[in-house]
């Protein structure tokens, strides 16, 4: 009976620094924070930091990539919706088995907008992983959070998930004009069917108008 005990002892003693395992904050650069495991690492190539880690049920990772010095600033929301749906394009092309981007939508970090979707994988050992992303641009640089764990934890990642994604923490000094310079959003889709829409109308009006006239002057 006392070697049951103390070889349970010994087993929950050796699970003590996994279950122990906290999120730490930790600085991307001066503008962008998040936690992570403590024993993370590190990776700098070519203007681009990688900082990953093994968390309890999942794998977290964060890219930090240096943007173009030559890239001209976004002028509208809507351009910074293109980059990002390009960055999700480039991020499907990346993935072997040719997965497609699932439940793409918005979200906001701060006061700036984001992208957030999911790619299901497979991890080469017939096992389905799921990669969930976000996307976050600025004028300097491009962020890529990612949380990727085996689809059959689904129900227990929940909270680790939800501790990732939201110590996410931006600087004040990271504002609307750091993705993009106006607030236009530009024409909406009731005024372009209305332009476009009347203006197709009245060309038509036109050329009618046109053909009833060279009628009666040929009679």
């Amino acid at each position: 009976m006392k070697k049951i005990f103390l070889n349970s002892a010994i087993l929950l003693f050796l699970a003590l620094p996994v279950f122990s395992q906290v999120l730490k904050p930790v600085k991307i650069d001066s503008l962008v924070t998040v936690s992570l495991p403590r024993a993370y690492h590190k990776k700098d190539t070519l203007g681009q930091q990688t900082f990953s880690a093994n968390g309890l049920y999942g794998y977290m990772a964060v890219i930090r990539a240096v943007n173009a010095k030559n890239n001209e600033p976004l002028k509208m929301e809507e351009d910074l919706n293109k980059v990002l749906l390009d960055y999700i394009k480039g991020i499907q092309v990346q993935s072997d088995d040719g997965s497609s981007a699932q439940n793409v939508r918005d979200t906001t970090i701060g006061t700036l907008k984001a992208k957030t979707f999911t790619l299901q994988t497979d991890n080469g050992q017939g096992d389905v992983e799921l990669r969930n992303f976000i996307l976050l641009y600025t004028t300097g640089a491009t962020y890529t959070f990612e949380y990727v764990y085996p689809e059959s934890r689904g129900e227990v990642v929940k909270g680790e998930l939800k501790a990732f994604v939201s110590s996410i923490k931006l600087s004040p000094m990271l504002q609307r004009n750091d993705q993009y310079l106006s607030n236009a959003k530009g024409m909406s889709p009731v005024i372009k069917i209305g332009l476009f829409g009347g203006g197709g109308l009245l060309i038509i009006i036109t050329i009618i108008l046109f053909i009833q006239k060279k009628r009666r002057l040929d009679l």
